[in-house]
């Protein structure tokens, strides 16, 4: 079932067409990552689908659970949590206190209160900051309250405008597992991140926007495929002859081979073969293989490859 569907949607600011006829669906249980440029119509996209912001009426539909967004909106608040790119915490208060105090916005039962402030606390694995002032949290620990916030009324969409913006590097770490676990209990995560390959590790599929309009959308292997990159394989063997050189060369998956002083470089079209194949097929050509190793596609290449910078 999909949880977010989204056709045909366009948002206009005055003469600008920030997102231009965008169109997909996310499942029940996935991560989602928007990946795009500045000013390429995430931010607006995110809130429509938080109804802080009314799409064009040229629109298609918008719907999360089947709920309409622009016809219930306040049905659409209870199903979703929206952290925006930058979400202010009250200093004042503490830990404790800013939580109940959402909880009371939302309203939960005063009787489950404390248990549910509880339970979102020992999740974020903030328990033991429960009467720290919030103004004396470290930024990584202000987002994990931000996130806490968030799951308060147990929401089945969580929508993430960059959360690891300005972490640093176990910051993002620690944010990166919270979300793979709130995955695995069943939350639906869309995500938008300037960080690349942290999108490539934790999500399910990806949409990489540009000037308001799709330039791609799928599993990181099925755009990798739809590019045809080329990806490198460092290969070394103890029988690095002419003869078996050229045989390498001549594999249909083999744009070029390149002899580097230690090892061969293999570039592979990888929509032709798969590493299993191409490592199975060098053996068959009778090379004795000393090291097989693929380089990792990286989603900065991909990113590069796909845009050019406009915006709408």
């Amino acid at each position: 079932m999909a949880i977010v569907d989204v056709q045909n949607l366009h948002v206009w600011y005055g003469k600008t067409h920030a997102v231009r006829d965008l169109s997909f669906q996310i499942p029940k249980g996935e991560i989602f990552g928007f990946i795009g440029p500045n000013g390429a119509g995430k931010t607006s996209t995110f809130k429509v689908l938080a109804t802080l912001l009314k799409p064009h009426p040229s629109t298609g539909a918008v719907t999360i659970a089947d709920v309409d967004v622009q016809r219930e909106p306040h049905r659409i608040r209870r199903l979703i949590g929206y952290a925006p790119d930058f979400f202010g915490v009250y200093d004042d208060l503490t830990v404790r206190e800013y939580l109940h105090f959402f909880a009371a916005a939302y309203r939960l039962d005063a009787k489950t209160r404390v248990a549910t402030v509880r339970d979102v606390l020992a999740l974020t694995d903030l328990s033991e900051k429960i009467d720290a002032p919030v103004d004396g949290l470290s930024r990584g620990m202000k987002q994990r309250l931000g996130i806490a916030r968030l799951l308060l009324h147990d929401p089945q969409l969580l929508i993430l405008d960059e959360p690891a913006s300005g972490l640093d590097p176990r910051a993002r770490i620690e944010m990166r597992e919270l979300l793979k676990e709130l995955q695995a209990m069943g939350k639906t995560i869309l995500i938008s991140s300037h960080i690349l390959h942290e999108l490539a590790q934790l999500c399910t599929r990806i949409g990489i926007l540009e000037a308001g309009e799709w330039v791609a959308e799928g599993s990181l292997e099925e755009i990798f495929q739809t590019l045809e990159l080329q990806r490198v394989v460092h290969l070394q063997v103890a029988n690095d002859d002419e003869r078996l050189l050229e045989k390498i060369r001549a594999l249909p998956a083999v744009a070029k081979v390149v002899e580097d002083p230690d090892r061969w470089s293999v570039h592979v079209n990888e929509s032709l073969t798969t590493m299993e194949d191409l490592h199975d097929a060098i053996y068959q050509q009778g090379a004795r293989i000393q090291m097989f190793q693929p380089q990792a596609m990286d989603m900065e290449t991909v990113f590069m490859k796909l845009t050019e910078g406009k915006n709408a």
